[in-house]
């Protein structure tokens, strides 16, 4: 393992992805290098598609303003942050390098419970950033690389809470653990953490394992996280038919795409709308009719 690297965490480059509802995406004007993705949509209260996710080119501490400003113009358009959204911080480990991810991975079995703790993840969420799993230390030192760091399963639980994998896709580790939000001090008080406690990781720094302590000892904010927003009860039965669905429809969703994963299962008039994700993270959806001689299955795009 290579030796530690004291950084500056303000000299740290980063990224943050903020998930909103409702508004109107299209048209915010966006701060050079900003970027609205469109096709990564939230779950409104109706449970209709709603909202996009907003993110800047890398940038530091000093930048910070540039995010206020984003917001600004976001919440001008009546867009919020509900129960369904959240806050991912990329922090760039190129001051150190491949090298250093074994001892991420080793901080993240430490510490990674106190950062839920500390960020409030809400139960809702918890799918989205599943904990670290101890064989993945030695799945990747002895076979390096990103499939080493992800979960197997449903495409929104393969990367995890301190998601290591960002590493071989943009050079950061990315952590996955804060509510959404678009209040200002919330999201600055959210990176700001992130950005001391990855500088304090690749300095080789030992923290507490209790969420307090930790900021205390990071000198982070010890509260000023967005808090979580419970879902709504039609959601956590949705995802109770889902559970119930996924053994009897994952078999035909390998077959209609390749070694395909489910991504959500929507009610319709006519059956189920499945949508299934490739390798390559591409969604293929299947209405599905379900007739009592067998599935009949309608492809949609």
């Amino acid at each position: 393992m290579m030796k530690p690297l004291i950084v500056n965490w303000k000299e740290l480059q980063f990224g943050v992805e903020i998930e909103f509802v409702g508004g109107n995406p299209e048209k915010v004007e966006l701060l050079p290098g900003w970027i609205m993705s469109f096709d990564e949509r939230q779950i409104d209260d109706t449970g209709g598609e709603s909202g996009s996710e907003l993110k800047p080119p890398p940038i530091k501490w000093e930048d910070r303003e540039q995010i206020q400003e984003m917001l600004m113009r976001l919440q001008a358009t009546g867009a919020d942050a509900n129960w369904s959204c959240g806050l991912h911080v990329h922090v760039g480990l190129g001051p150190w390098g491949q090298e250093v991810i074994p001892r991420f991975i080793e901080a993240a079995l430490l510490y990674q419970e106190a950062v839920r703790n500390l960020l409030n993840t809400s139960e809702d969420r918890l799918k989205f950033c599943p904990p670290v799993a101890r064989e993945m230390y030695d799945g990747f030192n002895s076979n390096p690389g990103r499939a080493a760091l992800c979960h197997k399963g449903r495409p929104q639980s393969h990367r995890c809470g301190i998601n290591l994998a960002a590493w071989f896709d943009i050079g950061t580790v990315e952590i996955r653990y804060a509510n959404g939000s678009l209040n200002y001090n919330e999201v600055i008080n959210t990176i700001e953490f992130c950005l001391r406690f990855v500088a304090a990781i690749g300095a080789g720094d030992k923290l507490s394992s209790d969420p307090y302590k930790m900021a205390v000892g990071l000198g982070a904010p010890v509260s000023g996280y967005p808090q979580p927003k419970p879902a709504p009860q039609w959601y956590h039965e949705r995802i109770w038919l889902e559970n119930a669905l996924l053994p009897i429809l994952a078999p035909l969703a390998s077959k209609l795409v390749q070694d395909g994963e489910i991504l959500s299962v929507l009610s319709r008039p006519e059956g189920f709308l499945v949508a299934i994700e490739d390798t390559d993270g591409r969604s293929f959806k299947h209405l599905l009719h379900p007739p009592s001689t067998g599935w009949e299955v309608e492809r949609l795009l």
